[in-house]
């Protein structure tokens, strides 16, 4: 097994070993992928400030999610098909998220149930719904979460219809994959990935899979979106879900400053500026460039938080700086669960933790809840300090 130091590590293992459709749905974006490309490359325009002379001791990167302890501002993201890129992923992710201190957030098209992680860990974890337009499912779903003992309602709220994946379509995406000759070739080279598999009853979608009927292909990802997801959605409907779930909710999708101050006035918990990884809106701007306007506009009636783009913590540092309060994480947890299972998401928080402690240091702060504005130059300041 190679030395794995960072995530790009846990990429490359990755890759080698999941079947490829289930590699170009978390690695990939829609239509051109700008989007998602830009989700990591504007973090690379963002500097560190360096700082000496600094006690550095006593470092802490404890902080608070919507008021639960967290071993750092990180929490696992929603992610579609997590089963599909290791056996059992949820379950698996999900013990490694409580194991390091971090939330967890089970996704509506998980493979894994909500029972099934339930039985599995032994804290709450989050649960993501999406906005469908059946209220008998959305109901018996919220039930189902409040019966697990799920801590928040996660809302996302820009996928009322599907942006186009060109790799999607061509891999004929489906849970469990379709036996065709390139998905038969492809599985052939990914033995470890099929043993592991065989061993396991789940490799379907297990909240929805016998819960919801009117669905013409159960299998397919774009068949539930294009005939159950809601197309017209509107801030009643997300109350209305709100008011089913009573308890903390967190609305992720928001990528506009007005937006923002409609999900503050509707009392979400906390709002998660994002773009679905690239995945919804080509053209849209990176989720860490409306970060710090969102952040102004709302950061002191909820708690603003991001996604998109973080591959290491020296991302997250930059984040938090720019006025997030926390960051969620897909597929840097995707890359070390599909390589190694529930220790390659460990390793991918202790990569990303180690990171950001000693960013931190370098950038003489010891406690990650001080960071700010005055951690990072943008290009803005590099043409300032040398024009």
């Amino acid at each position: 097994m190679p030395v794995i130091t960072c995530i790009d590590d846990l990429k490359r293992l990755y890759r080698r070993r999941v079947p490829r459709m289930f590699f170009d749905y978390a690695e990939s974006g829609s239509w051109t992928e700008q989007t998602f490309r830009e989700n990591v490359t504007d973090f690379a325009e963002i500097r560190l400030r360096q700082k000496i002379a600094v006690d550095m001791t006593g470092r802490s990167t404890a902080s608070e999610m919507i008021g639960q302890p967290v071993a750092m501002p990180v929490a696992l993201a929603p992610v579609g098909l997590t089963g599909m890129q290791n056996a059992d992923g949820e379950i698996k992710a999900a013990r490694a998220a409580e194991a390091f201190g971090v939330p967890f957030t089970l996704s509506t098209m998980s493979i894994c149930s909500i029972e099934d992680v339930a039985a599995h860990t032994s804290k709450p974890f989050w649960f993501q719904i999406y906005t469908l337009n059946d209220d008998a499912f959305n109901r018996a779903i919220i039930g189902r979460a409040k019966a697990a003992g799920c801590s928040a309602l996660v809302i996302t709220v820009d996928l009322q219809i599907l942006g186009q994946r060109h790799k999607d379509l061509k891999n004929g995406l489906s849970a469990p994959p379709k036996f065709t000759l390139p998905t038969m070739l492809n599985l052939a080279t990914k033995w470890a990935w099929g043993i592991e598999m065989l061993q396991t009853r789940r490799r379907f979608f297990g909240n929805i899979v016998g819960h919801v009927e009117g669905v013409s292909d159960p299998s397919s990802l774009s068949a539930w979106t294009a005939e159950k997801f809601d197309p017209a959605l509107n801030w009643d409907k997300i109350r209305k879900l709100m008011d089913m779930w009573g308890g903390k909710v967190i609305l992720k999708g928001i990528l506009d400053v007005e937006d923002a101050e409609k999900a503050a006035a509707v009392g979400a918990d906390a709002i998660v500026v994002s773009n679905h990884g690239g995945r919804q809106l080509d053209g849209a701007l990176s989720s860490v460039r409306m970060l710090p306007a969102i952040a102004a506009a709302v950061g002191g009636r909820t708690e603003v938080w991001m996604d998109g783009g973080i591959r290491s913590g020296q991302d997250v540092l930059k984040a938090l700086a720019l006025g997030a309060k926390g960051v969620m994480i897909g597929r840097a947890f995707v890359y070390g669960l599909g390589a190694m299972g529930e220790a390659g998401v460990a390793k991918a928080l202790q990569v990303i933790h180690k990171e950001l402690d000693t960013s931190m240091a370098l950038c003489g702060e010891t406690k990650v809840t001080s960071l700010g504005r005055h951690n990072v130059l943008l290009p803005s300041d590099f043409l300032d300090r040398y024009s």
